[in-house]
């Protein structure tokens, strides 16, 4: 690429001010040459030079601008080379002339290569424009066409041969010159004329595309052509020499024409073809209107040509008659073809006004039109099935009197805002509002708004029932379905939107948690439906019993809360006392009976409760009362508790503690122990208990009641109970082959024995498996959950009795569902709760009541065990009462293999009270018997 090429593709990017600076340069060096042709130059010499190779040097750059453009890839790249072929002739003709005259010094013969040149010159720029323009679709298209170019051209040839050319063809005749050299006098203006035609036809068909360029080449080439038509004349041409001011035209004409592709049609395509209000918008039905004008125009050019030889007395020529009938013709032609478009356009316009008249009718939105001022000037039929109302008597009304007050706010700021933004960037904007409808209801109204002649075009339908729906949608996700109090989601976000907002660290800020105890039984024992209605009542009296200010919420299950926000109180002392008093009211309310269908239901509430602190977070906040919550059902149920940081270090406790139970688990770190069980009546061990010691890998010993309570209600539970259950069968089984037929009780809970992971034959295959009677395994049942089915339990236990299994009640005593437990399970062994032998020496009242649970033991035909003997006084009071077995550290605690296998060995152990001629009560040294495994006693040293 050429200095000149790299400098005019620079140029456009240099943006607004380089290109004012390139049209600053192309006016100032046009300038320059008028004034030096104005002046001669200051010699003929000089005058010859410029006149010649100047105007040869001015095309040559015309010629190599459009190549480089079409070669770098601009728009209309034919087009651009042909205008460089164009430039190129000049160039050349304007060369040779130079060559005659200022070489040669002589005048230039005629005809001669420079015409060959010239006549060149207009047959590619008038392609080139063809290229330019933009293409009929329809041959009626190209008919039009085709005639506007004869009717222009027609014309200007009328006008011409009028005014010069028959004078100019009069003289050549008379002069007696050549054929060649007259049709050469014809030729010039004649291609002239087509050229000018083609520019004046083709101008308001241009494309769009790149129209500041195109305008820039068309406007230098109307120059070139317009100082050709100067030149044609027979008295110009006449006393015409090289130097000229003529010259300066045609210079300036190829100037432009480089110019055009590069600082015109790359700076402000931009800015020309943007949309929008502006210049160019506003000129388009101008540029329309004098394209339609142009036939009649062009007309009115001829009729001027035949007046002008009317008045100056002249014959009209016949050259001049025959082309002003064929312009006449063409005319009628193109009016005929336009008629018969107009009508075509008029059929096809009514038609689809048709077309969408019955749309906008039919549809189902409204479709309105607002003027500027907002007042309503056209609403379609669907008002009335949308709005209620006739669409007349909405049409004159301002918009702004159907909006809610409440939404025109948002409204007007939308529109304002709209409307300043230019229609390119954004053509549509969406609203959401209420209108008022005909029965004086508001209505949820969806509108899409588009500008429309300089007000607004809306498209409206009504979403009430979309927004409803989301309204219920919105509600169900964020309220318990049974309740209607929020669920957990939208409680979460009222603590933090309290913590977050103006009471943001208020003390008195507290969240209370609330776990209906006994909730399951209602379930198991009168079926769900009925648990259903109790949560019901239960949250109408929590709804009921709260503030319109806080919020209540059931978060799942039997667990509900409440959010109880502070007033200011900076005294929390005051403060934690009143909450307190609103919990325990709570409380209250929630623990009155329930009326169920014909019956009542009673069940108990525990609450915790947590105080917001500073910086705390919703989490943590209701993990504090949760937590407050649980060590109220750990400490009894049905009472209030108050969050301390201490229960969060328990929570950190269990849980590295359940963490090290796993490790233990896997490690072996647990230790089979047995306590002896005694004959009361004789002393003699009748039985063993296995009892599970966990002493860990940093040497703490742990008890029973320390790891049973960790490992509760998950997978170590069932992991453990099987070790103990499987070593103690092992244990037994090699004491019996060394000679000690003892049996073996080991206490399981009556959820693991309806566990799957403990299936009914697996108890039979362990006894197989190493070998141990039957009869020496004794399985303590060691609760009595109410969420267990009896009869499921019932029918293990019958399972276990056909293997020969013995079956103990441990805890008898303790639990509510004792007497159901003797009633319907089939028990062999009666084991008195610790609770009911402690006593037993100092109070009278606990000595009745278990004398009498030992009657019943005895007239059932159990045998009987006392858990916790540990002083001789107990002893002897239970041996009297008729108890036949103990259990305790008044005979022995747990001890390990060694030293139960010497005590085995010993056989038994002195009874207080007892002389040596007393007989034993039971019969036989081995009985199925269980000691309590939940009991902390020393452990002797290993």
């Amino acid at each position: 690429m050429s200095a000149l090429g790299a400098l005019l593709v620079r140029q456009p990017a240099s943006g607004r001010t380089a290109g004012l600076r390139a049209q600053l340069v192309l006016a100032v060096v046009c300038a320059g040459y008028a004034v030096g042709a104005a002046f001669g130059w200051g010699s003929p010499e000089v005058a010859l030079f410029m006149g010649d190779f100047g105007l040869s040097a001015a095309a040559l750059i015309a010629a190599v601008s459009c190549f480089l453009y079409a070669r770098v890839g601009g728009g209309f790249r034919p087009a651009w080379l042909l205008f460089s072929l164009s430039s190129a002739m000049a160039a050349g003709g304007n060369a040779v002339w130079g060559w005659y005259e200022v070489v040669l010094g002589r005048a230039v013969p005629a005809p001669s290569l420079a015409d060959l040149f010239f006549l060149c010159f207009a047959p590619p720029a008038i392609v080139g424009l063809l290229v330019l323009a933009k293409r009929p679709v329809t041959r009626a298209g190209w008919v039009c066409l085709v005639l506007d170019a004869w009717l222009i051209g027609g014309s200007l040839l009328t006008l011409s041969w009028s005014l010069a050319l028959a004078q100019a063809a009069h003289v050549v005749n008379a002069a007696g010159e050549s054929v060649a050299r007259a049709a050469l006098s014809l030729a010039y203006p004649l291609l002239d004329i087509v050229l000018v035609s083609m520019v004046l036809a083709l101008h308001f068909r241009r494309v769009s595309m790149n129209r500041s360029a195109v305008n820039t080449a068309i406007a230098g080439l109307a120059l070139t052509v317009l100082c050709d038509a100067l030149f044609t004349a027979p008295l110009l041409r006449s006393s015409y020499h090289s130097g000229q001011l003529l010259d300066a035209g045609w210079f300036a004409g190829s100037l432009i024409l480089a110019y055009a592709p590069w600082g015109a049609g790359r700076g402000q395509d931009n800015a020309v073809e943007a949309p929008g209000p502006g210049p160019r918008a506003a000129s388009r039905p101008i540029a329309g209107s004098l394209a339609a004008l142009t036939p009649y125009l062009a007309a009115a050019v001829c009729t001027l040509g035949i007046l002008y030889n009317v008045v100056e007395g002249r014959r009209v020529d016949r050259v001049v008659v025959l082309t002003a009938c064929t312009v006449v013709l063409a005319l009628v032609l193109r009016q005929a073809i336009m008629l018969l478009d107009n009508i075509a356009l008029t059929q096809e316009l009514a038609q689809k006004e048709n077309h969408f008249r019955s749309l906008v009718q039919g549809s189902s939105d409204v479709i309105m039109i607002a003027e500027p001022s907002g007042v309503l000037r056209y609403v379609s039929p669907a008002a009335a099935g949308v709005y209620r109302c006739e669409a007349e008597d909405l049409v004159g009304t301002e918009l702004s009197s159907i909006i809610h007050p409440d939404d025109l706010g948002g409204v007007v700021h939308e529109l304002r805002r709209f409307l300043a933004v230019p229609s390119g960037d954004e053509s549509t904007t969406r609203i959401e509002c209420r209108f008022r409808s005909g029965t004086g209801d508001w209505l949820h109204v969806e509108s899409s708004v588009n500008r429309h002649e300089g007000g607004l075009l809306l498209n409206s339908r009504d979403v009430t029932e979309r927004v409803r729906l989301q309204a219920q949608l919105q509600h169900n996700a964020e309220h318990d379905p049974l309740t209607d109090l929020p669920n957990r989601a939208l409680f979460t976000t009222r603590v933090g939107q309290t913590l977050g907002g103006r009471r943001a660290g208020d003390p008195g800020t507290a969240v209370l948690f609330i776990d209906l105890d006994g909730f399951k039984a209602v379930n198991d024992s009168i079926g769900h439906q009925a648990g259903d209605e109790l949560l019901v009542q239960a949250g109408r009296r929590l709804q009921e019993s709260v503030r319109t200010s806080d919020t209540a919420a059931r978060l799942g299950g039997d667990e509900f809360a409440a959010l109880i926000v502070g007033d200011g109180t900076r005294d929390q002392a005051a403060r934690e006392y009143q909450v307190h008093e609103i919990a325990d009211r709570l409380r209250l309310r929630l623990s009155q009976p329930y009326r169920i269908g014909a019956g009542e239901v009673r069940v108990a509430a525990s609450i915790g409760v947590a105080f917001a602190e500073p910086s705390i977070t919703p989490k943590d906040l209701m993990r504090n009362a949760d937590l407050a919550m649980y060590r109220a059902k750990a400490n009894g149920k049905g009472r209030v508790e108050l969050y301390a940081p201490q229960m969060q270090a328990d929570v950190v406790r269990r849980s590295e503690l359940a963490a090290r139970l796993r490790t233990a688990l896997r490690e072996g770190e647990f230790a089979l122990l047995h306590q002896p069980v005694v004959h009361l009546a004789s002393g003699t061990v009748a039985a063993v208990a296995a009892q599970a010691r966990w002493r860990s890998a940093q040497g703490i010993l742990f008890t029973p009641a320390e790891f049973l309570r960790v490992s509760e209600g998950n997978d170590r539970a069932a992991e453990l109970g099987t070790w103990l259950l499987e070593e103690a069968v092992e244990q037994a089984a090699d004491r019996f082959r060394a000679g000690h037929p003892v049996s073996v009780s080991v206490r399981v809970s009556a959820a693991r024995l309806l566990d799957r992971a403990l299936p009914p034959g697996s108890v039979e295959a362990l006894l197989t498996r190493y070998g141990l009677p039957s009869g020496a395994l004794m399985i303590e049942v060691a609760d009595s959950d109410p969420r267990i089915s009896f009869d499921e339990l019932e029918q293990r236990l019958v399972a276990l009795r056909r293997l020969g299994v013995r079956i103990a009640l441990d805890g008898f005593g303790s639990g509510y569902a004792a007497v159901n437990a003797l009633r319907r399970l089939p028990i062999d062994v009666l084991k008195l709760d610790r609770c009911l032998v402690e006593g037993v020496v100092e109070s009278a009242r606990l000595h009745k009541i278990t004398g009498g649970l030992l009657r019943i033991a005895g007239d059932l035909g159990m045998q009987s065990v006392a858990d916790g003997v540990d002083v001789p006084e107990q002893v002897r009071a239970l041996r009297a009462m008729g108890c036949t077995h103990g259990q305790g550290m008044a005979f022995s605690g747990p001890l390990d293999e060694y030293r139960l296998r010497r005590t085995l060995t010993r056989g038994k152990y002195p009874v207080p009270g007892v002389g040596p001629g007393a007989r034993p009560v039971l019969a036989g040294g081995v009985i199925p018997l269980q000691g309590r495994s939940h009991d902390e006693t020393p452990v002797p040293p290993t």
